[in-house]
């Protein structure tokens, strides 16, 4: 694809009164949401295809909050897709786990009223009661339909399995439930090489998507593009990992009333394709896996030295001691920026945080030691359950912290 040659997509002005705005926590129901889009998007309804009906505000966990605009059509194909991909095709009945103020908690509601089921939600979702094993399977038990599947992030799945491990819930009756599910599409943020390797030791059915608000939640499963998805890496002047950009009818309309953003983001090609520049890079094998390696910013140049803060995420997590690591750049004096970061402990263990540093070091060379790293009980997290890298860098910050 000729890079340069792209032409930038004007951006919606307006929306009409029937679009449902997901403006956070409490914006809107589950029921109200579902009420909502079933006049666009039922099978028996093909009205309106380029009518936006959701306006989502993205988490802003690393800046200011964009409202993405998504039509009955890009709802529908997502829909579509995700029932091609997972051998669910004529629909599946979805539980919901994750705030529908959130793209992937509303695609439930969407993938449902497409697949003409109804969804059943945890308590977690409609009260002050914590996500956990125990309310898990509760809304598990009222499931009905032949095709069962799940949305999640990978700190839910972590909560599930530490549950039934310390025998909040009985273990087998978690993983008979886990392993019921068709799919269970985990997404949000990178998940641990140790979780994934015990889902799979579990036969959990984890399908890891790739994708943003933008398009209209992941457009890429286990590594391949759904139905209809396009994948382009635009080559990097310095040559290394290129920036992906993604096309397809999944994608967004732009977002509302900011032109320069959707200029930015939102781009024509010659033939009349749209496509999306994600902020990551990444590569495409011959088989057409993508390979995300980390956001275009994450890399940190330290020193003069560049290191991926994803790639010491990674190393951190190998720690048997260590449930999840966040790692951020500061700025710094002496080094330009550094690396900090913090690791929540691994229930009923403690990180020695000599040893995290030792490990990074042998593996990643001394510019990936974190200058700091911080202990908590749990990372923080947005309203949608993503890391919160804004208030990780206000702890790490905090000196009084200590470490």
């Amino acid at each position: 694809m000729d890079f340069t040659a792209l032409t930038p997509l004007p951006s919606p002005s307006s929306v009409p009164e029937t679009a449902t705005f997901l403006d956070g926590p409490g914006s809107v129901t589950p029921v109200e949401l579902h009420r909502n889009l079933s006049g666009w998007l039922s099978r028996e309804t093909r009205r309106g295809e380029e009518t936006p009906v959701l306006v989502v505000s993205t988490s802003g966990s690393t800046g200011r909050p964009k409202r993405t605009v998504l039509t009955a059509r890009a709802l529908r194909a997502s829909g579509l897709a995700t029932e091609a991909a997972t051998g669910t095709d004529g629909g599946a009945q979805w539980l919901l786990a994750l705030p529908v103020h959130y793209v992937a908690g509303a695609q439930v509601i969407a993938r449902s009223v497409i697949a003409g089921t109804s969804p059943i939600h945890t308590a977690s979702i409609s009260s002050d009661v914590s996500f956990g094993a125990a309310d898990f399977l509760r809304a598990a038990e009222k499931l009905t339909g032949r095709h069962r599947m799940t949305s999640l992030v990978p700190t839910q799945v972590h909560t599930l399995l530490e549950d039934a491990d310390a025998g909040s819930v009985p273990q087998d009756e978690l993983l008979e439930v886990l392993r019921g599910f068709n799919a269970i599409l985990l997404g949000g943020a990178p998940a641990s090489a140790d979780l994934l390797a015990r889902c799979r030791v579990e036969g959990i059915p984890l399908v890891l998507t790739y994708g943003s608000a933008e398009t209209a939640g992941g457009c890429v499963y286990d590594a391949q593009a759904l139905p209809g998805t396009r994948i382009a890496i635009q080559p990097s002047a310095e040559g290394g990992l290129g920036r992906i950009w993604l096309g397809g009818p999944t994608l967004a309309s732009g977002y509302l009333g900011d032109p320069e953003r959707t200029a930015s983001a939102f781009r024509h090609d010659a033939d009349g394709h749209t496509w999306y520049r994600t902020d990551d890079l990444g590569e495409v094998d011959a088989q057409g896996r993508l390979t995300v390696a980390g956001r275009a910013d994450d890399v940190v140049i330290t020193g003069g030295i560049k290191v991926s803060a994803r790639a010491v995420a990674a190393e951190l997590e190998r720690d048997r001691d260590v449930r999840e690591a966040l790692v951020v750049a500061l700025p710094s004096q002496r080094w330009g920026q550094e690396i900090r970061a913090l690791v929540s402990r691994a229930p009923g263990r403690k990180p020695e945080l000599e040893a995290l540093g030792a490990n990074v070091r042998e593996n990643l060379g001394p510019a990936a030691v974190p200058k700091r790293i911080l202990v908590v009980d749990h990372l923080p997290q947005t309203s949608t359950g993503k890391p919160d890298a804004g208030a990780a860098r206000r702890a790490l910050s905090d000196e009084s912290l200590g470490t």
